[in-house]
């Protein structure tokens, strides 16, 4: 039986260069991947503004992105847009604060090899 993960906007960027513990959690068949809506937006929102250059094909393609990886995509909730913002830790990343309020909330584990996210209740897998 395998467990549910979230990923962090860059594991679904580039899962490759995630710690090897982590990129053979993504390439187990037998564990779901979920990918928040929040990366969808923060890809968006950093390309345009010229800090993701690399990222056009992955917001022209997003969806068949997702599926390359064989994840699924994680809808916000409003409970969790509301944790986000009551989270009283010293972190202003708003894709971050969601990514955490939905790993909170599903009960599952970031992978991720942002530091950041310690500052969160929620378990990372790097």
């Amino acid at each position: 039986m395998g467990v549910t993960l979230l990923l962090d906007t860059h594991a679904l960027l580039s899962p490759n260069d995630l710690g090897p513990r982590a990129v053979a959690l993504l390439r187990d068949p037998e564990n779901v991947l979920l990918v928040s809506a929040a990366s969808a937006w923060e890809i968006a929102t950093k390309h345009r503004l010229g800090k993701l250059a690399h990222a056009g094909a992955v917001v022209t393609n997003y969806v068949d992105h997702v599926r390359t990886l064989g994840a699924t995509e994680a809808p916000i909730t409003s409970a969790q847009a509301l944790l986000a913002g009551r989270f009283d830790v010293d972190h202003r990343d708003p894709f971050d604060r969601m990514i955490a309020a939905q790993a909170v909330l599903l009960g599952v584990p970031v992978v991720t090899r942002d530091s950041a996210f310690g500052a969160f209740p929620c378990e990372t897998i790097w």
